[in-house]
């Protein structure tokens, strides 16, 4: 979820925006593999930002609208051009402003919700859970598609980008996230007084077997980990040493024939009752 509350690590520049919809593109095929809105009308997406995955919603699910909350009026008007410029997707979805822990909505507002990467970021996870479930109706499905950081590996090993991954992860504890929130939905949505809890590890593993997906994703993800170097740097979480033995060893690792990259995240499915 974007928010203006406190340090969003990655900024809100157009860079980034790009960079949110390059990553719902390359996710896609895993994160929406078992997700099933069959049925569902009225769908609440928490933390839309640029509405990256609203689009994607509404092209597997004919039937719904969705309501996009968002707290940064930026991410919310860069979603407003995005999805204007699809008129297939007219009538179908409502962008508001609003704090996922307090929505401007009553109760049994929508059939279904939707969350992805946005947990993480919140300083009150369970309040905004406790939100969501107000608003949905009895019976409908939630799913949510978090981080699990500690899952990350890079092989060949290279020093600089894991110093570099453990002051991202620290700078987004400092700044009130959790980068390991995806172990934690089970227990989180047990105690929001969610039902039928399921949680499903999700992978993304590449080596010889696929070598042009591999580098595409390695590619992306010093995009990624670069995207918040100069939040890291003015925090003095990193030194432009570190930042620059990233380049480095990303550009290593992506031309490596025997390259591996690694990384993990949970997707919940939950009922309301």
């Amino acid at each position: 979820m974007s928010t203006n509350e406190f340090p969003y690590l990655h900024g809100f520049s157009e860079v980034e925006q790009a960079r949110l919809v390059r990553q719902a593109q390359i996710a896609e095929s895993t994160i929406f593999h078992d997700i099933d809105y069959s049925g569902a009308r009225r769908l609440l997406e928490v933390g839309s930002g640029v509405g990256a995955q609203t689009e994607i919603l509404l092209r597997r699910f004919p039937e719904l609208h969705a309501t996009c909350v968002d707290l940064s009026a930026a991410q919310l008007g860069a979603a407003a051009q995005r999805l204007g410029a699809m008129p297939w997707l007219q009538d179908r979805y409502t962008l508001r402003q609003a704090d996922a822990t307090d929505l401007p909505f009553e109760p049994r507002s929508f059939d279904a919700a939707f969350l992805c990467w946005v947990l993480e970021h919140v300083p009150s996870p369970a309040r905004v859970l406790s939100e969501v479930r107000r608003v949905l109706s009895p019976g409908s499905p939630v799913y949510l598609t978090e981080v699990m950081n500690a899952s990350f590996l890079l092989d060949p090993y290279s020093p600089n980008v894991w110093r570099y991954w453990m002051a991202f992860n620290d700078f987004q504890i400092d700044s009130g996230g959790d980068p390991f929130i995806g172990a934690k939905l089970g227990n989180l949505l047990l105690a929001g007084g969610y039902r039928d809890v399921a949680t499903q590890i999700k992978t993304f593993h590449f080596d010889n077997r696929e070598p042009a997906r591999r580098k595409t994703m390695i590619a992306f993800w010093e995009e990624l980990l670069l995207s918040a170097s100069d939040q890291l740097l003015a925090a003095g979480k990193v030194s432009e040493e570190i930042v620059a033995g990233v380049r480095r060893e990303m550009h290593q690792v992506q031309n490596d024939p025997n390259a591996v990259f690694f990384y993990s995240f949970v997707q919940a499915r939950a009922t309301v009752y």
